[in-house]
């Protein structure tokens, strides 16, 4: 458990440096990230480097005690280097590259930036790579960020049929995977291919289904050739790169095995304000950031990460990039650090050490004010740093982790599919699966979040948000768990190709399920039939339990296969079945009813699930249990003795945090 700050010397007179680093110290910081947008500082004319700098801000921070997390520049190729290779810049889908003057301003398949990406991380690992200050690396920083995952650039273009090439082997092969048949788009070779962009109507799904494959696989490409640059210069030194939370324009699985830390950026106050939920939603969690959140993408990044993952920029007040952007209540920077650390991060970095008085970001706080006064983030933060002081005495094997019992899958190219082929407006994969996330942590449960090639053995209850391309194995795998298995709709609609599946969906899940869907329907927002539970697994009668929304598949059940119909439409439709420990929701439901229906599969499972009061968390690690409280009222935790509190006590104030030995 560390603390970390996001540090920029090129910003402040040198003469501030020393003070800032033995500050930092003091309020218990042990991490400084540096340098990942001082491009332009670094070489400020081309081959030319300007090293004296970095070389004395380096060790003002190693000789004060503190470890770097030392940066590759790349996300900010400098105006020199764009006016010498214009092809850098990225294309949108209008045809219109994108010009310099922020930030992010390249494209993945550029080779002069793949080369000048090349060149710069090598000069910078060959300057620091065994530098006795610099302990961890960062890669480029917040890949994809501001619609930059996908460009439709010349250069794109050309890798793109090379990619297909790759793939398909023949064209006659791609035009059958794509159903080109369809509306005589066949093509007689791959050099016929264009960008699936600026057509009359709707691109062909699976041309642009593919073509989001390969700027994924682009990325990935990109940041494989830092972390191999980094590794041969700075052996034995972990490579993290910062992700976004809840972004999905790429396969951060993929990207993630080139790493050793997954790293993630939390802002749950402009997360809340930029994201789907309605304003009812966004007034009740303003300054606080919904309950499950930052917990989900803590879950998403910790499955992903071979070390433990880290937070590497944590929102210390105001941020200054959403439609409105509120202060975070007392006490939720000191939270939401806990909370990461319940989860199994390594460490909290805080953005940013001072809040700048000039360009973009001017108006995002930081740990402290622009005349270099402590905020009330910076003032929670060393209250943190004590705490883990005071922790680690008390539980030194509180940073020890373990797998939980519930396991929810969660796919990058579900996303895309979805968004390329929605049938309804509102067809949303993250916010879905979300939703089903956070009704297993409403019921107490904690969850690991898993690829859908992940290993299942060992898994209690297993929970699968629609998942349209479902793989070979993955249903003898989920078979072959034990655990009690719930699969949202849409699951197994799709083939690989972006293909309805011969035998109908859920395709692959077919014999599992014993049902086919016949017949699907996406519903407007005020269409909300109702739904009726028939049955529990603790025998409680039927109710009228809630509403469906979105979507419903029509399934038909095997009448040879026994089956039970756990709750049906006002119509009569089946909206959930059971066969063996198969649970298949032939819709999606309002809030309420996900979780009395998790909560019986979880019952079923042998699983604990008591329903949280509202804003309410509970996460288990090494033998302690965190509680949080989101809420605005006090919240007591009964049963547990005064003495096995390591952090607060049984009454949690509202936006307060305790911690207990448990076992």
């Amino acid at each position: 458990m560390h603390l970390g700050v996001c540090y920029y010397p090129e910003h402040w007179p040198e003469s501030m440096w020393e003070g800032d680093a033995q500050r930092m110290k003091a309020l218990g910081i042990e991490r400084v990230r540096i340098a990942e947008f001082a491009w332009s500082r670094i070489e400020p004319t081309p081959g030319e480097y300007d090293w004296d700098w970095l070389d004395r801000a380096v060790d003002v921070l190693h000789r004060s005690g503190l470890q770097i997390v030392m940066c590759t520049p790349t996300a900010t190729p400098p105006k020199w280097l764009i006016d010498r290779h214009p092809d850098i810049l990225p294309v949108g889908a209008d045809g219109q590259a994108r010009r310099f003057g922020s930030r992010r301003h390249y494209d993945f398949s550029s080779p002069s930036y793949f080369e000048a990406a090349r060149r710069i991380s090598t000069a910078v690992a060959q300057r620091y790579g065994a530098h006795p200050g610099v302990a961890f690396w960062q890669i480029d920083n917040e890949f994809g960020c501001h619609q930059t995952v996908v460009s439709y650039s010349e250069a794109a273009l050309l890798r793109f049929r090379e990619w297909l090439r790759a793939r398909y082997r023949t064209i006659d092969a791609l035009n059958r995977a794509w159903g080109n048949v369809f509306w005589s788009m066949e093509y007689r070779s791959f050099d016929e291919v264009d960008t699936p962009a600026a057509t009359v109507t709707e691109a062909n799904p699976s041309h642009r289904f593919d073509y989001r494959r390969f700027a994924s696989d682009e990325l990935a490409r990109f940041n494989r050739m830092q972390a191999e640059i980094i590794r041969a210069h700075s052996p034995g030194r972990p490579v993290a790169h910062n992700f976004m939370q809840l972004f999905t324009e790429f396969d951060h699985y993929k990207v993630a095995a080139g790493l050793d830390i997954a790293a993630w950026d939390s802002y749950p106050l402009g997360a809340l304000e930029e994201l789907w939920f309605d304003p009812e939603t966004k007034a009740r969690w303003l300054r606080t950031g919904h309950p499950d959140f930052a917990s989900f993408n803590h879950d998403i990044y910790r499955g992903m990460s071979s070390q433990p993952f880290w937070v590497m920029e944590q929102q210390p007040g105001p941020v200054n990039w959403a439609h409105w952007n509120p202060a975070p209540l007392p006490g939720m920077v000191r939270l939401w650090s806990w909370e990461a650390f319940a989860h199994g991060a390594g460490c909290v970095s805080y953005f940013r050490w001072r809040q700048a008085p000039f360009a973009q970001e001017q108006m995002h706080a930081g740990l402290n004010t622009p005349d270099n006064r402590l905020d009330i983030g910076g003032s929670e933060a060393s209250r943190v740093a004590a705490e883990i002081r005071s922790m680690l005495e008390a539980h030194p094997d509180a940073v020890e982790d373990a797998k939980r019992s519930v396991a929810l899958v969660y796919d990058y190219p579900a996303k895309w599919l979805f968004e390329v082929h929605p049938q309804g407006a509102d067809f949303h994969y993250p916010r879905f699966a979300f939703e089903y996330y956070s009704a297993l942590r409403s019921l107490g449960l904690d969850v690991d979040v898993v690829p859908v090639d992940a290993p299942l053995d060992g898994y209690r209850m297993i929970v699968v948000p629609p998942l349209p391309i479902v793989p070979d194995d993955f249903v003898e795998r989920l078979t072959r768990s034990g655990a009690q298995v719930v699969i949202g709709p849409r699951t197994g609609s799709k083939t690989v190709d972006l293909q309805i599946p011969g035998n109908l969906p859920p395709g692959p899940l077919a014999e599992a399920l014993q049902l086919r869907v016949w017949r699907v329907e996406s519903l407007r927002p005020n269409i909300c039939p109702a739904v009726r539970m028939a049955s529990s697994s603790a025998g409680r009668p039927g109710s009228d339990a809630g509403q469906g929304r979105h979507w419903r598949d029509l399934i038909e059940l095997d009448t040879d296969a026994p089956h039970e119909v756990v709750a049906e439409f006002d119509d009569g439709h089946p909206a959930c079945v059971r066969h063996g420990a198969f649970h298949y929701c032939a819709g999606l439901f309002d809030e309420a009813l996900t979780r009395q229906l998790f909560a019986d599969v979880a019952e079923r499972a042998g699983l604990r699930a008591v329903p949280l009061p509202e804003g309410v968390r509970v996460s288990r690690r090494a033998g302690v249990t965190y509680v949080f409280n989101y809420g605005e009222r006090v919240y007591e935790v009964e049963g547990v003795e005064a003495d096995a509190f390591v952090i607060g006590a049984a009454r949690v104030e509202p936006q307060g945090v305790c911690a207990y030995r448990s076992s």
